[in-house]
């Protein structure tokens, strides 16, 4: 065999990248293979570096797409951000028995934290809390979802809005700190469990405040 044979034979540095996408799909591409990244090491031990190997692009193709870490993080966080707000928004509308509306939002919940990719370690295991603008993203989440409990409690029980939305406040922030301690575990309890523990005392505290045309709830 003839050494130019064996020059061609051998896989260059074109071949091990990825082939040629459309802008739109590379974008696409690039943030899962972010997600994997950020999942696995956190945002502070992620480079570029790392993120262009696992896409099998090169850096100025990723620095095409993103101007750096931290707008591509932002990216992923608000697209997994309003994932679940869209699962919570979803499961407050799928009855109108408040027991049911609340196991079904505290499931949405698990289900998201539950999920394969872990996405759920964006929001809860970054190391980013005190990133203004990961603050910024947080809150605009809080105030939407908090809002959507908010009118649910108005239209039901007459309470004011202003009440309303402090109690919408109150039940998103105790699930989502339950979310981050159970995050942290070595041995979790099970999607199941978490979400019918999680509901039980959601349910419990919100029952308080029964329907206008309904007596208290029973303890």
């Amino acid at each position: 065999m003839s050494e130019q044979t064996d020059r061609s034979s051998e896989p260059t540095a074109v071949t091990q990248r990825a082939k040629r996408l459309p802008r739109e799909q590379r974008r696409h591409q690039l943030l899962d293979c972010a997600l994997k990244v950020f999942v696995a090491q956190g945002y502070h031990n992620a480079s570029m570096d790392d993120i262009a190997e696992v896409a099998q692009v090169s850096k100025p193709v990723l620095y095409q797409h993103f101007p750096g870490k931290h707008e591509l993080f932002l990216d992923l966080l608000e697209t997994h951000l309003g994932q679940l707000e869209e699962m919570l928004t979803a499961a407050l509308a799928s009855t109108e028995d408040n027991k049911e509306r609340v196991s079904a939002t505290m499931t949405a919940f698990f289900e998201f934290i539950d999920r394969e990719d872990e996405a759920y370690r964006l929001i809860f295991a970054s190391g980013m809390d005190n990133d203004d603008a990961v603050s910024l993203r947080m809150g605009r989440f809080h105030d939407a979802v908090a809002g959507a409990i908010a009118e649910v409690i108005a239209d039901d029980t007459g309470q004011p809005m202003a009440e309303a939305t402090l109690l919408g406040h109150g039940l998103i922030g105790m699930v989502l700190s339950g979310a981050r301690h159970w995050s942290r575990l070595s041995e979790r309890p099970g999607l199941e469990v978490s979400s019918q523990l999680t509901s039980r005392l959601a349910w419990r505290g919100i029952s308080g405040f029964p329907k206008e045309s309904e007596g208290p709830e029973p303890g």
